[in-house]
């Protein structure tokens, strides 16, 4: 009867093994996560709704069309069954923007919102590549634990400083020419500024990001499972049945 039970004891090791299996993927690819080639397609609709209804009518009823718009994708998003902050995401900067044509009364000034935060984006990874900590490495170290030095292999600080200068790049070319475009008063440019900036740049930079994310992943959690079971066995206690 002992046999038995010792034939289907699990081993000491068994339960640690379990610890050392690789880390999975980190979630749903980055597309995705920002609510899809879909999601970027629903959010330039209501610009062309407005700037289609600014042409024809009022600055007020252009927002309205707009805010309007968005209400509905958002909605029908819903419906399909996406997730809630992926489908409203469109809406909110539609109503931001709204927001701030009603206290302005400017019509250009929908774009304004759009323009400062390309602004703050480039700064921010424009900024962490200066000082060294690519925000494109902090955040797959973040994915995968926080447990990485990835800042001390120079391939992955170099692939992580290749992808957030794409992601910075990308930004930096948006805030000049939308702000350029703001200051010349050119309103139905910007809408496409807007569009031909936003889903096929986003669609690169994107790219870049994932390579980024691959070359670490190779490099240094696929490597992490054997480190981890050598670690094991020398922290595994003495087998107290060995000497029998």
């Amino acid at each position: 009867m002992s046999r038995l039970e010792g034939e289907h004891a699990p081993s000491p090791t068994h339960g640690r093994g379990n610890k050392s299996a690789p880390f999975p993927a980190p979630g749903p690819p980055m597309l995705e996560s920002m609510g899809g080639t879909a999601g970027f397609i629903y959010s330039t609709v209501p610009v062309v709704v407005f700037v289609i209804a600014l042409a024809l009518l009022s600055t007020k009823v252009a927002v309205i069309a707009a805010v309007a718009t968005g209400a509905v994708l958002t909605v029908a998003r819903l419906v399909r069954g996406e997730r809630l902050l992926a489908a409203s995401g469109s809406l909110t900067g539609v109503l931001v923007a709204a927001g701030i044509v009603a206290l302005t009364g400017s019509a250009k000034d929908f774009f304004l919102l759009g323009i400062w935060v390309a602004f703050a984006g480039f700064l921010a990874t424009f900024g962490s590549v200066l000082v060294r900590r690519p925000l494109t490495g902090m955040a797959w170290n973040l994915l995968h634990g926080g447990v990485h030095a990835w800042r001390a292999d120079r391939e992955v600080l170099r692939a992580h400083d290749i992808a957030t200068l794409a992601a910075a790049s990308v930004l930096g070319a948006r805030f000049v020419v939308k702000q350029w475009l703001y200051v010349h008063d050119a309103t139905g440019w910007l809408a496409f500024a807007k569009i031909t900036m936003g889903t096929p740049l986003t669609v690169v930079a994107a790219l870049v990001v994932a390579w980024a994310f691959r070359t670490t992943s190779k490099r240094l959690a696929d490597s992490r499972p054997v480190q981890t079971i050598a670690q094991q066995e020398t922290e595994l206690p003495p087998h107290h049945g060995a000497s029998k």
